[in-house]
């Protein structure tokens, strides 16, 4: 692979993208979500460098917190959480689900998701674990972590 060159301005544009992502949110009383989410890193940079996958957690999660300040007017039932794949930093993603006219999936239960996990050394000084909940989840073909805000929104629950 190339050299990722460039950084500190594709962080930056970054932080910027983070804020308008959010601020593009439309939370209306006739809104709906079905499994909408937002992919942070899609060229999945940070498979190369743990350093570079750390920023992208960390712009994550800064997303997530941007789109809960959002949703504290939204009046809908939902489920909201950040996703860290194990594998495959181009999948980690923020998801916003509620009920919605294209499927009954609502509220969204994720297999084998275990709430009370050890959180990875990488990205645990991230997460501030009084405002949310780590959960991690394994199945034959994948795994990974949800990140949840404890205060709001419906909590994905296993089956």
């Amino acid at each position: 692979m190339k050299k990722f060159r460039g950084k500190r301005r594709y962080f930056r544009n970054l932080s910027r993208e983070v804020a308008i992502e959010a601020y593009n949110l439309q939370c209306d009383k006739d809104a709906w979500f079905d499994l909408w989410h937002s992919h942070l890193d899609f060229s999945g940079y940070g498979n190369h460098s743990l350093r570079i996958r750390r920023k992208h957690i960390q712009a994550h999660i800064a997303l997530y917190k941007n789109i809960l300040k959002k949703l504290e007017t939204f009046e809908k039932p939902y489920q909201s959480w950040v996703h860290i794949d194990d594998k495959d930093a181009g999948v980690d993603a923020i998801f916003i689900h509620t009920p919605n006219p294209n499927e009954d999936n609502f509220p969204l239960k994720v297999e084998s998701l275990n709430w009370n996990c050890t959180i990875p050394t990488f990205f645990q000084d991230l997460i501030n674990t009084e405002d949310f909940i780590v959960g991690q989840y394994k199945s034959r073909s994948e795994g990974g972590y949800i990140i949840q805000s404890r205060t709001q929104g419906n909590r994905l629950n296993s089956n």
